[in-house]
């Protein structure tokens, strides 16, 4: 009878396990490895969110408070200047919704703010002020043009972030501040198409181009902070006597 070789068999027994076993750890670990590393969604939303007695505060919920404040920091001046500078009474129309909705939001905005302790910008960033100068230079039919694609493409950046945050949002005043600033957002896109000027083709075309917009940097997390001034327009403005804002809520509504 022919010996077993034992010593064989286990060998090779054991390098098949072996084998078995790697292949079973190179499946696993890329999920495990993605789940658990450093730097995922989970892992920034807590690194990032402090507490506060309106609920946890995100760096995405601090963002969206500065945004909000950029927005009437740039929106409001242009909103103004239509008033004066379109040749059309929808252009008017529209420079006087962007007035109204951000003279609200505005003081929204900084009322949450100090409540949670958050610094606010008082200019304009770079591109917003780019934006102005393309609106201060143009004149007639090309201004009315500039002023409601170029408000239109901003609003329109601005409606995703709002859903974003209203949807995710665990902050009870950034919750409402979200409210009202979707109401307003809307309501100039609407307005602002309202001319009969926007290219929409151009804003499909963007859309499907561009990557995610930029971040801004968020302010710190809460602190002791004095709240900001009204905005400061980049140049000169008459001063409008505006009525409440439509959307403005009754006084029970809020915190």
């Amino acid at each position: 009878m022919r010996s077993i070789n034992h010593t064989g068999l286990f060998s090779g027994t054991g390098l098949i396990i072996a084998g078995l076993t790697a292949t079973l750890v190179a499946l696993i670990f890329p999920i495990w490895s993605y789940a658990d590393r450093s730097g995922t969604g989970l892992d920034t939303l807590s690194a990032q969110t402090v507490s506060t007695k309106f609920g946890p505060l995100s760096a995405l919920d601090r963002e969206f408070v500065t945004k909000v404040r950029l927005a009437g920091l740039w929106e409001l001046p242009a909103g103004q200047q239509a008033q004066d500078k379109g040749t059309t009474q929808a252009v008017h129309t529209a420079g006087e919704h962007l007035v109204e909705g951000h003279t609200f939001l505005d003081a929204r905005v900084r009322n949450v703010a100090a409540r949670l302790g958050l610094e606010l910008p008082n200019q304009p960033n770079p591109q917003q002020r780019q934006w102005l100068a393309t609106l201060n230079s143009a004149q007639g039919e090309t201004y009315d043009r500039d002023f409601a694609n170029i408000l239109r493409q901003a609003h329109g950046k601005v409606f995703s972030v709002v859903a974003q945050v209203r949807a995710g949002t665990r902050n009870s005043l950034v919750r409402d501040l979200a409210d009202d600033a979707n109401t307003t957002v809307l309501d100039h896109i609407k307005v602002l198409e309202a001319t009969g000027l926007v290219d929409f083709d151009a804003l499909a075309r963007d859309a499907a181009t561009s990557g995610p917009p930029p971040l801004t940097s968020s302010p710190a997390p809460p602190g002791p902070k004095a709240s900001p001034n009204s905005p400061i327009p980049v140049t000169p403005s008459p001063t409008y006597t505006l009525p409440p804002a439509a959307s403005s809520p009754r006084p029970s509504e809020k915190n």
